[in-house]
């Protein structure tokens, strides 16, 4: 009797029921539909016309009715609880890995990655967000920036007071040979290579280990006491304790090597200051839901394609472009970056966009 948003998809084919390839079942798409986030007449940039009343009938046959709620209710429901299933997955990869959320900015991707990024942010109190101009391949964008990367791991049990250092030493070369062969086939040249070697390490008698960097002079010269001390840091780092005043005993089970390629990056292209008046993109208005107040309202609709490096925007808005829709929440303000990304930051808070903002142009040039 509980509402639940996947894990299974409806995929691209038959799709949300408002693709109308004779998807019955309601996703997420359709409740974005319902709600007004996207423009059943501008998806794909008009490509494809969405059918909201195939959306509106599949979310009242399984959801609405059988909950006592209204369509709205139970898209805005449905909505809901796929922002909170994503942002319980960015604490996974976050605070479970010893990062707080709160200190990073955060990048939503994909098409419809933008519209649920506000109601994330705001589970999650981060108070700035990125939204790449082209956000819809920010994956493929990204493994074409990415290094070349190949890891090798082998099996070495051994205490770290007793280990065989010629067999590790050998272990670590014949993987680092292997990475050499690998990158030489990509035409990496020597002088464009690093190899990260790292320990999977264990306190004896625990159940995980810990990965972390561990530096080849240091296996040089057989450094055991800085080998551990790296050790004992990441775990008090991962689990807010170490066992390094007890002298615990320290175990090693497996040795990894990450042989990196760095590749040649693309320049990026800054545009010049237009204003924060943005009202030359401005498309039109129509009703979208509110998380904030559970309400619907008439908001401004703009044209992401037209906005230009210093248009701002208040919150709530929507952002449209051909492959992307961007949804400004009434907790959030928006301006245009010199890169031409969308920086989203808490109401109040432009001194952290700004800062962040020239930060992040200065890491990406």
């Amino acid at each position: 009797g509980m509402l639940r948003m996947g894990p299974q998809s409806a995929g691209a084919d038959p799709g949300p029921a408002c693709y109308g390839k004779g998807g019955t079942l309601p996703a997420t798409t359709d409740a974005n539909v319902v709600l007004g986030y996207l423009d059943a007449d501008f998806f794909a940039g008009g490509k494809m016309k969405l059918d909201v009343a195939a959306a509106r009938r599949a979310i009242e046959t399984h959801i609405a009715k059988p909950m006592g709620l209204s369509i709205e209710e139970a898209a805005a429901g449905m909505y809901r609880v796929a922002c909170n299933n994503m942002a319980q997955g960015v604490r996974e990869v976050t605070i479970k890995r010893g990062f707080d959320p709160r200190e990073f900015p955060f990048i939503p991707a994909g098409g419809a990655g933008p519209i649920h990024s506000c109601l994330i942010c705001e589970e999650l109190e981060i108070p700035f967000q990125i939204v790449p101009r082209e956000s819809s391949v920010l994956c493929a964008f990204g493994m074409l920036m990415s290094e070349l990367k190949h890891d090798f791991v082998r099996t070495f049990v051994a205490r770290l007071e007793a280990i065989d250092w010629p067999r590790l030493t050998k272990m670590i070369d014949e993987m680092s040979q292997e990475g050499a062969r690998q990158l030489t086939e990509e035409r990496i040249p020597e002088n464009r290579r690093r190899n990260d070697i790292k320990f999977d390490c264990r306190y004896i008698k625990q159940y995980h280990e810990v990965s972390f960097l561990v530096p080849r002079e240091l296996i040089d010269r057989r450094d055991v006491a800085a080998i551990a001390r790296a050790f004992h840091d990441e775990h008090n780092r991962l689990y807010g304790y170490s066992l390094e005043q007890e002298n615990a005993p320290i175990e090693i089970i497996n040795v990894r090597v990450q042989a990196i390629g760095f590749t040649d990056k693309p320049t990026y292209r800054e545009e010049a200051w237009a204003g924060a008046d943005a009202s030359g993109a401005l498309k039109g208005r129509r009703s979208v839901y509110i998380p904030e107040t559970k309400t619907f309202r008439e908001i401004p609709v703009y044209d992401g394609h037209k906005m230009r490096h210093g248009n701002r925007i208040d919150g709530p808005a929507m952002i449209e472009q051909e492959t992307t829709a961007i949804f400004v929440s009434d907790a959030f303000d928006c301006a245009v970056d010199a890169l031409g990304s969308f920086a989203l930051f808490r109401k109040g808070r432009e001194d952290l966009a700004r800062s962040c903002m020239k930060d992040i142009k200065e890491a990406l040039v």
